[in-house]
């Protein structure tokens, strides 16, 4: 069972500590210059990838996604699918910010998926939630129109995407036919899997969060269904109660019959430059993604 709120241990924590454990803008003040030394490679990924980009997934504004076709010659598994969600605290950023996630993984020869979803405060975190799983049950009733198989899917995120990750795990898919059994493999990248600690910080200016409405969306309240591989990391630079809750998280798909639930925390790593791991064909991350390692030197 989760552990009470009223004994976690962030609850004694004053205001301006929350702001620095839950706020990663607060305990990395220059992560700005992070997206911004990815401008290049973004731009490259879109030049060389040749993506289908804004792919409606739904009627509203931000249901679209980008797709970056498995380049032709790249090796790896054929028709192998990889869907990445953002971060940004459910409230900011753009698929657009990540393409060069989807470049790497496409001269692996994996198709990429990127999605936009809600943002908050337009949208409530409900609203995102439910707009994050839409595309993925998208991604799964179309992306063989793309060269490639809904059997072959493995997911990630990164922040908030990690926790939209562990929602597509534990939504009741109803016997939808197009969802598959089980997917290939999970990586779930600093995740924000409870959004309690946010209530108490300036985040939720935009959040908007109740108490109702965040032990809705807190993975660790819910069941994870969707069976796969589970890597989770976090950054050993974040902090201690940032990294509890991938701990935490970890220990609900233990306790919920996962067979494979690997935890890892990255030396050298705070909540930004932890990206630079899709990056390395030899590191964690990349070895959680099926196909996505490089050969071993």
């Amino acid at each position: 069972m989760p552990q009470p709120l009223q004994d976690l241990p962030w609850r004694a924590l004053d205001r301006e500590a929350l702001e620095f454990h839950f706020n990663p803008r607060v305990s990395v003040p220059d992560f700005a210059r992070y997206d911004q030394e990815r401008t290049g490679l973004n731009e490259a990924a879109l030049a060389e990838c040749s993506p289908w980009l804004d792919i409606p997934y739904g009627d509203h504004p931000l249901h679209s996604l980008d797709i970056y076709p498995a380049q032709p010659g790249a090796g790896g598994e054929e028709g192998a699918v990889h869907v990445f969600f953002h971060g940004g605290y459910w409230r900011a950023l753009d698929k657009a910010n990540f393409a060069f996630i989807g470049g790497a993984l496409a001269e692996r020869g994996i198709t990429t998926v990127i999605p936009n979803y809600e943002l908050c405060p337009a949208s409530t975190l409900d609203e995102v939630v439910a707009s994050a799983r839409a595309a993925f049950a998208w991604i799964c009733a179309n992306i063989h129109r793309y060269g490639a198989s809904r059997d072959k899917i493995s997911l990630s995120g990164h922040s908030a995407g990690a926790h939209l990750s562990a929602a597509i795990l534990s939504a009741d898919w109803n016997g939808d036919p197009s969802i598959p059994s089980a997917l290939t493999g999970v990586l779930l990248v600093s995740g924000v899997f409870d959004p309690s600690p946010a209530m108490m910080t300036s985040l939720n200016d935009d959040l908007r969060l109740s108490r109702e409405m965040a032990d809705r969306n807190n993975m660790e309240n819910c069941t994870p269904r969707l069976k796969a591989p589970v890597t989770l990391v976090a950054g050993a630079l974040e902090p201690a109660h940032w990294q509890d809750m991938t701990v935490r998280y970890a220990e609900q798909l233990r306790r919920a019959g996962y067979a494979q639930v690997d935890m890892h925390m990255l030396p050298g790593c705070h909540h930004f430059n932890i990206l630079d791991g899709y990056l390395d064909e030899h590191g964690i991350m990349r070895k959680a993604i099926p196909g996505a390692a490089g050969d071993p030197s």
